[in-house]
């Protein structure tokens, strides 16, 4: 039996808080060990955050945001990162993967998430140029990257339901040997990262979770729950 904490508030009208305890519980199967899904309420993250997440095999950041506490949400990231636990960032997970990293490890700590603070002088996540909202669309695997290793292909066929990603402006962060940029759109637009130094530590835009809803695993929630099995 694993554990995985789910950061995020959970409500059942989520498309994606509906798929991911059916996601674990494929990857479970396939990599042959239960896994114990528990949603932690940003709410509660508050203080010293080891005391909520150090039973956890894993940690999942999950979309819907803005959270009730996105500090919360950030030290449960920053927590993972610094500790090496596996770590799964979709959708707004993705978005405060990168919001952590560029403030506590680039020491940017004025970046701020345009839907919270809409006049922020460093905006690093922003609307998006074309909303993607219950649509799919392409993602392109960089060739050098773990995450392209893990579908096994170069291109992927993703979900959305998101408005907002990346300043393109601040692109030029993440082309450290750190964290690195692992999958864009057709547009160039950057869909997926990856920290290098860290055994398991992936964010991606799109929700690989919804494949569950359809009954069938996913590569990436695979490799996800068995980097938390080894840990």
């Amino acid at each position: 039996m694993i554990r995985i904490g789910l950061i995020g508030d959970f409500n059942p009208r989520v498309t994606a808080h509906r798929a991911i305890p059916l996601a674990l519980q494929l990857a479970g199967e396939r990599a042959g060990c239960a896994v114990e899904p528990t949603w932690l309420h940003t709410s509660t993250l508050r203080g010293d955050v080891s005391e909520h997440l150090a039973g956890f095999a894993g940690l999942w950041c999950v979309p819907a945001s803005p959270y009730a506490n996105s500090e919360g949400a950030l030290a449960a990231i920053g927590y993972a990162r610094q500790c090496g636990m596996a770590f799964l960032g979709t959708c707004g997970g993705f978005q405060y993967a990168l919001l952590e990293y560029i403030r506590n490890v680039l020491g940017m700590h004025e970046a701020e998430h345009a839907e919270e603070t809409p006049d922020a002088a460093l905006a690093l996540l922003s609307p998006l140029s074309c909303a993607l909202v219950e649509k799919a669309d392409c993602i392109m695997l960089a060739g050098n990257s773990r995450l392209r290793r893990i579908y096994g292909v170069s291109e992927v066929q993703e979900e959305y339901h998101c408005r907002y990603g990346l300043n393109p402006v601040y692109e030029q962060l993440l082309s450290s040997d750190h964290m690195s940029i692992c999958g864009r759109d057709r547009r160039g637009e950057v869909r997926a990262v990856e920290l290098q130094s860290h055994p398991f530590f992936f964010a991606t835009l799109f929700q690989p979770e919804r494949a569950a809803l359809r009954g069938k695993g996913h590569p990436l929630v695979n490799a996800f729950v068995a980097a938390a099995a080894a840990s």
